[in-house]
């Protein structure tokens, strides 16, 4: 048994060729083309882990601050006031 190795033999291609059925090089620029398509498709839509960090830092903060209002003498009598009045209402 003999090897060639003209051009366009599948041993001349490499064994990429073998499996695939495509050259090497058209394959490649397939990959290529699809990864810039799916690269203009996913754009910068998001936040990255920073952006993720201090977000949640700046969520956690108002919460703090949230808190200390609503648990605050003036705000509690207050709404202590409000849900008074409504019972006082219904019943």
């Amino acid at each position: 048994m003999t090897s060639t190795t003209e051009p366009g033999h599948a041993q001349a291609r490499g064994a990429e060729a073998l499996t695939t059925g495509t050259p090497p090089d058209r394959r490649r620029r397939r990959l290529e083309r699809q990864r810039r398509r799916l690269e203009r498709l996913r754009g910068d839509a998001g936040m990255t882990t920073a952006e993720y960090a201090v977000g949640t830092v700046a969520a956690c903060a108002f919460a703090g601050l949230l808190l200390k209002v609503v648990t605050s003498a003036t705000v509690s009598g207050l709404l202590t006031g409000v849900v008074e009045r409504a019972l006082s209402a219904t019943g």
